[in-house]
């Protein structure tokens, strides 16, 4: 029945179809595309048969670069993603199923979290590390971006634990911490789902923020430092435009899908917004 209604769902069917050929696109393409370092051509090329997407100023394959950026993007985007989703719902599941003093202990954790900026901290945090990895950029976005998935998954745990099913799993002599993680969980496995593709989404648009400024990965070519070296080429003022419209299409697009399935499997499995 699950299965049905997801497939009913446009806004589902068309966020998963894009995500798909996205994450395609970045597992294939770059074992047939050139290192995204070398330099094969003159600077500037505009798009061609030969380069679908040109050069950029160094002359090296923007289509290459874009391939690569956006496996690179992507791995952030997951890593944050179950980073974040896994600290968020272990609080959220433990605060909401044990309740007393070790709900009002996490929930002060996490409220603190949610006042303090985001992005402020991201900045203080990517800047204090001078050498930034995929895991590194992964951890420092997921660790600070768990607050608000706890409160759902609280909230979710709350209403489960009322349930028959939990007072016989009790009964059965359990543990809390297997019924919390045997019984309450996987009965709200959608909305763990949701939450991730959200935390998938952000991860993907903080990496993008950090790397703008700067303080993105070292090294490494993802589609917010191909965003950056557009802008300190001055590509906008130049009519390069082969260098940051196809990147910001792509992020936009990426980050879309992953809304758009969060929203499909909302309206799916949530009574109150199901169109029928």
């Amino acid at each position: 029945m699950s299965l049905e209604l997801l497939i009913a769902s446009k806004k589902f069917l068309v966020g998963i179809s894009v995500l798909l050929s996205f994450t395609g696109l970045a597992i294939i393409m770059p074992w047939f595309m050139p290192n995204p370092k070398d330099m094969i051509a003159t600077p500037w090329e505009p798009p061609s048969t030969q380069r679908i997407l040109g050069t950029d100023l160094f002359g090296r394959d923007v289509f290459s670069l874009f391939v690569h950026g956006m496996n690179m993007s992507l791995r952030i985007g997951t890593l944050t993603g179950l980073i974040a989703t896994a600290v968020g719902v272990a609080i959220g599941a433990i605060a909401g199923y044990k309740g007393g003093l070790v709900d009002e202990i996490l929930m002060s954790i996490t409220n603190v979290m949610l006042v303090i900026p985001t992005l402020a901290l991201l900045i203080v945090l990517a800047a204090f590390l001078k050498i930034r990895n995929e895991m590194l950029m992964a951890f420092i976005i997921g660790i600070t971006s768990w607050p608000w998935t706890a409160r759902s998954i609280r909230s979710q745990t709350l209403s489960l634990k009322a349930r028959e099913f939990i007072d016989l799993a009790r009964m059965s002599g359990l543990s809390e911490l297997k019924i919390v993680f045997q019984d309450v969980l996987p009965n709200m496995f959608s909305y763990v789902f949701m939450c991730f593709a959200l935390q998938m989404a952000n991860g993907i648009l903080s990496e993008t923020a950090l790397s703008m400024i700067g303080l993105g990965p070292t090294d490494i070519v993802s589609l917010g430092m191909m965003l950056r070296w557009a802008l300190l080429w001055e590509t906008v003022r130049l009519g390069k435009w082969w260098v940051f419209i196809p990147i910001t299409v792509a992020i936009t697009l990426l980050t879309t899908s992953l809304l758009l399935i969060n929203t499909g499997m909302d309206e799916m499995f949530n009574p109150r917004m199901r169109r029928l």
